[in-house]
């Protein structure tokens, strides 16, 4: 399925934000994080379009939407784009869930943003400090080498990358549905971009508002995730007051292609309780 195609445009400060609508009833809107994009939430919506009209989109400089030079794409401005995307679609306190930055811009959304939702669950978020990778700190530094790398070596480094955040092997489609939108010149270049703009203090301005948080919250953690520890889950789901904390076996960070089934398993459980 490395031939994802998002229909729909949404305009935001003239830059295009791409994404698509399935399903009916109740509203639910899916949130990816990175290096990823929607196309990783695929095993999860056909499930969930059965109860939920399910909204899912591709973050300011991610997948299909808009990527170009002196592009702003830090979780400082996803949530905007988000709450922006909630007034176009007429939402107002759906379920919303996210994974990894989509976690933190779903918070942050909420927080910041002020908007409410019907119930949060955040898979794998980056949500305590202290985070981020050595990676990350040498693209921070060297952003400009790192986009002059021959194409060869930048796609070997992001597959490497990528390959890090399952717990099972990833299969050959899914690894190219995740290179695709970082290939080519413009790809390599917001592949970096993103990396050099990630910096903890848009977490650490949320952090001391998780008490503030007002409705249901679960919290949803691979096993294996080497990214980001279990532990931090564990400490997450300490500083939310009554959150929910389930585990997921047989994953790693990127729990919606490790473990798709289980992952559904605990979002429905939730969702029904």
């Amino acid at each position: 399925m490395t031939d994802w195609i998002l229909p729909h445009k949404y305009s935001f400060e003239g830059q295009q934000i791409s994404y698509d609508i399935q399903g009916h009833v109740s509203p639910l809107v899916l949130v990816h994080g990175t290096p990823w994009s929607s196309f990783n939430w695929r095993h999860i919506i056909p499930r969930l379009t059965e109860t939920y009209t399910v909204y899912f989109y591709d973050l300011l400089g991610y997948g299909q939407s808009t990527k170009k030079d002196g592009q702003n794409v830090s979780l400082g401005i996803q949530n905007r784009v988000l709450a922006s995307l909630l007034d176009h679609w007429q939402l107002n306190s759906p379920i919303i869930i996210g994974h990894d930055f989509g976690g933190t811009t779903v918070l942050r959304t909420h927080l910041i943003e002020k908007r409410d939702f019907a119930k949060i669950i955040v898979v794998d978020p980056v949500a305590l400090s202290p985070w981020g990778s050595s990676f990350f700190i040498h693209v921070r530094e060297h952003e400009a080498a790192f986009r002059g790398m021959p194409d060869y070596i930048h796609e070997a480094i992001v597959t490497a990358y990528v390959k890090g955040a399952v717990h099972h092997p990833m299969p050959e489609e899914t690894l190219k549905g995740i290179l695709k939108p970082w290939l080519g010149e413009v790809g390599k270049a917001a592949f970096y971009r993103q990396i050099a703009q990630a910096n903890s203090r848009f977490t650490d301005e949320i952090e001391p508002k998780y008490q503030d948080l007002k409705c249901s919250v679960l919290i949803i953690w691979g096993e294996g995730d080497r990214w980001i520890p279990i532990e931090t889950g564990e400490r997450l789901h300490q500083a939310i007051s009554g959150s929910k904390f389930k585990s997921i076996s047989n994953a790693g960070h990127l729990v919606q292609e490790d473990n798709p089934a289980n992952l559904l398993e605990a979002i429905i459980e939730f969702l029904s309780s």
